[in-house]
């Protein structure tokens, strides 16, 4: 599936099973929700944090899904052609870092 499938199916669903989508403020809180339930199995998994009780059942795969599904709904909801954005943004990035990481004494 191509950045461009997602962002058609994403809104083939919204426009169907989830009837129309909520407006981008609120989006943009759930994509924060989304991303602090991503950042908590984080803490837990792979950093210092232990797991409670209530945590069992977590599946880090799906709560990236999540954000994902969220993003690619604010996308949509502006009129962002991800694939573009995410060339644009590599672009910048090889432009802007050429030699930055490969001199950075911390990445050896």
């Amino acid at each position: 599936m191509t950045i461009k499938d997602a962002q058609q199916l994403v809104d083939r669903w919204i426009n169907t099973t989830g009837i129309r989508y909520f407006n981008e403020l609120t989006n943009t809180a759930i994509l924060m929700e989304e991303v602090g339930e991503v950042a908590r199995i984080m803490a837990r998994q792979y950093g210092e944090q232990s797991f409670k009780k209530s945590d069992t059942e977590v599946n880090l795969a799906d709560e990236m899904a999540d954000v994902l599904f969220v993003l690619i709904c604010l996308a949509n909801q502006t009129g962002i052609d991800l694939t573009d954005a995410l060339n644009k943004n590599l672009d910048k990035k090889s432009i802007r870092d050429a030699a930055r990481h490969r001199n950075n004494e911390k990445l050896k």
